[in-house]
């Protein structure tokens, strides 16, 4: 797989700073949990809402959007969380909340339906240090992962994803999240999995303005030079194929400075809670976001889970343009052949995503993600979000240079994210 899988044979999803499906509002940067890999300082402030308000009015004037992933910090901790979904909600966008889910409870889920909530995003994994599940694996803790996608079952009408960061020491469980996602089919609509990345000292010095910039600093540097944060997006996809032979990605998005990197990588399958059928194509993938954006301007995020429950529609109508649907379509026609009585089972759809922020080239320069959806807003600019905490400390984004390089000029070249 990380050697046969070609960029150009698959759909090169179109979005761009300025017309992309996603904009990432961060009301907090307080949190409930401490996570081993995550890119932010826990600062126990809020925004106000006057604050959340100018945020969403950058968005509106520089970025065409779909929907609003609320996060932070954690987003369930901010006290005026119904009044920002509502605000969202009357933009004419989506509000979808990523969240740990420590703080959700039923009622307040209820709460924020009724507010416009779309959809959420929980980050669940092994590493979080969450009471009562410190020391679990991450196909154990797939049980709490179970009890978020219940709670969301049981309200209704909620998009539900899950994200895990993906370590060294995990990764070969990630095809056991897999598998748990495809038995929830039904409710779980999409699984991320986020490759783990930190800036390393080892190897490079850190420059802002000609002036070396203090890198211990900030949240997301580590001086363990034994932990990996190299691992690819190719490794993830190698490590569900060994286990699913099936499995194959149908689209991406490149890194800034590598063509062929796959910064995204999304597969899209189809299946019911006893088992996949198959998995569609680049073609099914190009026909939903171009349509999308012609019949409402804007690209695709996070499809209501009454669309995604057309399984067998979609096998139906869309395999005369898409290779993979015709194999899913056959797939799915010779198990009904086996088990008749399986007609009457609905047939999903399931996302199924694998992140590789950002990587270090060996000349310093940082390979982001081209088309990045997660951009957040600092002092009325986009910016990346997973190296916000750089603008917030520096004033600027940080330069790497190779140990021994030359020391880059007083005025970095401008972050130019796309």
């Amino acid at each position: 797989m990380p050697e046969t899988l070609d960029h150009r044979s698959l759909y090169r999803l179109p979005w761009s700073l300025t017309d992309n499906p996603i904009a990432w509002l961060e009301p907090t940067q307080a949190c409930n949990l401490a996570c081993d890999g995550c890119y932010r300082k826990n600062v126990k402030e809020h925004k106000s809402i006057d604050e959340v308000q100018s945020d969403l009015d950058v968005f509106a004037r520089l970025r065409n959007f779909d929907g609003v992933s609320i996060a932070g910090g954690d987003p369930l901790v901010h006290p005026q969380l119904p009044e920002i979904v509502r605000r969202v909600t009357r933009m004419g966008r989506k509000a979808i909340i990523n969240t740990n889910g420590l703080a959700m409870t039923p009622e307040l889920l209820r709460e924020l339906k009724r507010d416009g909530l779309i959809g959420l995003t929980f980050h669940v994994d092994s590493k979080q240090g969450r009471p009562g599940w410190r020391d679990k694996t991450e196909t154990e803790t797939n049980a709490l992962r179970q009890q978020y996608a219940d709670m969301v079952f049981e309200v209704g009408g909620l998009a539900c994803a899950f994200n895990s960061t993906v370590y060294e020491d995990t990764l070969h469980e990630v095809p056991d999240i897999a598998d748990w996602a495809a038995r929830n089919i039904d409710r779980v609509h999409t699984v991320v999995f986020i490759n783990y990345r930190a800036a390393t000292v080892a190897g490079f010095e850190y420059y802002v303005g000609g002036e070396k910039a203090p890198i211990r600093d900030l949240v997301y540097t580590r001086e363990d030079e034994k932990r990996r944060v190299d691992i690819s997006a190719r490794e993830v996809a190698a490590t569900l194929k060994a286990r699913d032979p099936e499995f194959a990605p149908c689209a991406y998005l490149n890194g800034t400075h590598s063509p062929d990197s796959f910064k995204w990588l999304l597969a899209f399958r189809a299946g019911t809670t006893k088992r996949v059928h198959g998995y569609l194509g680049p073609r099914f993938m190009e026909l939903s976001q171009a349509s999308h954006h012609v019949v409402t301007g804007r690209y695709l995020s996070y499809a209501p889970p009454w669309t995604l429950s057309v399984g067998r529609s979609v096998l139906a109508t869309a395999w005369p343009v898409d290779a993979g649907v015709r194999r899913t379509a056959v797939s799915y026609l010779r198990s009904l052949a086996l088990q008749p009585w399986r007609a009457l089972d609905k047939v999903h759809l399931q996302s199924v995503l694998i992140i590789q922020p950002i990587d270090l080239l060996e000349d310093g320069t940082a390979n982001m993600c081209d088309g990045c959806p997660d951009m957040t807003v600092h002092e009325g600019k986009l910016v990346w979000s997973c190296r916000l905490e750089e603008p917030r400390s520096f004033g600027a984004f940080v330069t790497a240079v190779p140990e021994g390089g030359i020391t880059p000029p007083c005025r970095p070249e401008p972050a130019r994210p796309s």
